[in-house]
């Protein structure tokens, strides 16, 4: 009820009466009351003036559904958003929705994680309302070898909806680093649930510091908010990476994976640089020299010899 409330309150920009919601919700005026109460306990800033009636002058800064729902014109990413104040994981939350069969496109969303992960099981801090932690289920028609390329596309996604929004220039090392300023702003995970030759669905997850103070951070990190000076809008944020994920998903359906390849190298800070990479014990050193189909590093060793590496952590040795 309270999101249809607010649907109304958005679509005025003048007052709207209480007794037309009422009616047109098919609800009493006390009842209407009541609702305006709890959204503005929720940090929604509705003034009500006798005889003209409600009008919202500002929402709160937090990833309410109807908030992000709002302004969202995909057609298939962010179609159904599972919303948390708290969760343990998003990526959790997800494989759990996925496994029950949820739609492709859903969202798991929280405002903070207690066991907020990144690759290889890494801790990743999700304090309350700064950062953006988010998961999204895909179900495509490929392979588990063809898996990679979507980590690939939702570091393009996050820098491109970065750059739009908050006009930052963000980079990525390979294979889920968001870069600002040589710090760590952000990472991607992604996981799957797949038999040998079939995957049943993508998790796409990604943790991204948005408005975190300087203080709060590690050395080795960066928020949007110390590079920019300034809070930067995370609904509109979370909105431009939903749309930039569902306009580059659906290029990868069309036209398969170059474009996308393509528009990881405009961001990339690994290629053409002398690397060190270890992976299941086992270390990989010479100069990234591409990117192969299914997103793996093509890696260039003193021998001569190409050793295409599919995963493992990114040493720049220069």
């Amino acid at each position: 009820m309270q999101d249809k409330i607010l649907d109304f309150l958005r679509k005025k920009d003048d007052y709207i009466s209480g007794e037309e919601i009422s009616h047109k919700l098919g609800v009493s005026r006390q009842a209407l009351w009541k609702h305006i109460q709890e959204l503005k306990d929720s940090g929604f800033e509705i003034v009500a003036v006798p005889h003209l009636g409600y009008k919202l002058l500002s929402a709160p800064d937090r990833l309410f559904p109807s908030e992000v729902s709002s302004r969202l014109s995909t057609s298939i990413i962010g179609r159904k958003i599972y919303y948390f104040d708290e969760l343990g994981s998003t990526m959790d939350k997800a494989m759990e929705l996925g496994i029950k069969g949820c739609p492709e496109g859903t969202i798991v969303l929280t405002e903070a994680q207690s066991k907020g992960r990144g690759r290889l099981g890494r801790s990743w801090s999700s304090p309350k309302y700064k950062g953006l932690y988010f998961s999204l289920i895909l179900r495509p028609d490929i392979l588990p070898s063809e898996a990679p390329i979507f980590t690939l596309l939702a570091a393009v996604s996050v820098c491109e909806a970065i750059e739009h929004t908050a006009h930052i220039n963000t980079q990525i090392k390979w294979p889920n680093d968001i870069m600002l300023d040589h710090k760590k702003l952000g990472g991607i995970l992604t996981e799957l649930n797949a038999e040998m030759d079939d995957v049943r669905f993508i998790i796409i997850g990604a943790g991204i510091n948005v408005n975190n103070d300087k203080k709060s951070l590690i050395p080795s990190a960066i928020s949007l908010k110390e590079h920019a000076g300034d809070d930067i809008n995370r609904v509109s944020l979370l909105q431009d990476i939903l749309h930039s994920v569902e306009r580059n998903y659906l290029i990868l359906k069309k036209t398969g994976p170059r474009k996308i390849i393509d528009r990881w190298k405009d961001f990339n800070t690994t290629l053409h640089r002398r690397v060190k990479i270890e992976s299941h014990s086992r270390i990989t050193e010479g100069e990234a020299v591409d990117i192969d189909k299914d997103g793996g590093l093509l890696v260039r060793k003193d021998s001569g010899v190409i050793a295409k590496v599919t995963s493992g952590d990114v040493i720049h040795c220069r």
